[in-house]
């Protein structure tokens, strides 16, 4: 690898570490200290840990380490080194954090303000985080390995198959509930269902967020600078294309790029280095498919 890819491999790293970070930390001050109960495995963690008062950092690795062996074994090798690294790091923050908060700020931050405020700053954060890491590549493990596994003999979406464990997980919860009245226990459980839709409706806005692309038809005289600093500093694909100005009868050149929204910047930084009088639309453009960019999936 040279340097390039070893830093932003790094990057990603950093970045999958501070999503897992986020999510651990809407578990520990938000919902742990009201007995909500979100999905995945750490829904599972959570449950076991209200039943038994068994920690659930080590529900969430054995779990875990189980789920990661049959799917080695199932989906092969290739499953993914940064899968591993979200659960030994996740199952780091899920041990410490409880002793690292100050009980007096979860209490005033978390427990003062209700289930309610709770449940709906919880259910963002854990999306936040899984949506930061999902988009270096990485992965909370746990329900998603589940649906690969049977994905790999059954032909269903992996969406139906992690949203009907989620659902049957935080059902669970109305029996384990510390709540006496089954009216507070089934509040409980509508929270968790609350927890799960803003969760994936936050992983849904950060993803498509961060894979709006932009399309650029750029006119200058300074064409060939700008497509070879476009194609070097950014790796991206150029194409030139003729074209005519109807009103000067006189031949031109474009340039046209397709990027990423967050690399516009970039863009408009060599265009204003290499050409200010330069001409330029951009459009925002749905799906974009190929190198460097989303893969066709059946």
């Amino acid at each position: 690898m040279n340097r390039k890819n070893i830093r932003r491999e790094a990057k990603a790293y950093v970045l999958i570490t501070v999503g897992l970070a986020i999510y651990a930390l809407a578990w520990v001050i938000f919902l742990i200290p009201h007995h909500l109960v979100g999905g995945g495995v750490s829904g599972v963690g959570a449950l076991v840990e209200y039943a038994t008062g068994f920690r659930m950092s080590y529900t969430y690795f054995i779990v875990n380490a189980v789920l990661l062996l049959m799917a080695l074994k199932i989906l092969g090798r290739g499953f993914g080194a940064k899968t591993v690294y979200a659960i030994f790091i996740n199952t780091l923050f899920f041990r410490l954090f409880p002793d690292v908060v100050p009980v007096d700020f979860i209490r005033e931050i978390a427990l003062d303000n209700g289930k309610l405020l709770s449940a709906m700053i919880g259910g963002v954060m854990t999306g936040a985080g899984v949506g930061i890491a999902l988009m270096q590549g990485g992965s909370s493990g746990g329900t998603d390995m589940v649906a690969m596994m049977v994905g790999k003999y059954r032909n269903i979406s992996p969406g139906k198959i992690i949203l009907s464990i989620d659902m049957v997980i935080i059902a669970c919860s109305f029996f384990v509930s510390h709540e006496t009245s089954a009216g507070h226990k089934l509040a409980a459980v509508l929270y968790g269902y609350m927890i799960v839709g803003l969760s994936g409706y936050t992983i849904d806005l950060i993803l498509s967020g961060a894979r709006q692309s932009l399309q650029f038809f750029i006119f200058s005289k300074n064409h060939e600078r700008i497509a070879e600093r476009i194609t070097k500093d950014m790796h991206r694909g150029v194409t030139i294309l003729n074209g005519t100005g109807w009103h000067t009868k006189t031949e031109s050149k474009i340039v046209m790029v397709i990027a990423r929204k967050t690399e516009s910047s970039i863009i408009f930084n060599i265009i204003k280095d290499e050409d200010r009088d330069a001409f330029l639309s951009v459009g925002n453009v749905m799906g974009v498919y190929g190198n460097g960019f989303e893969r066709i999936r059946s």
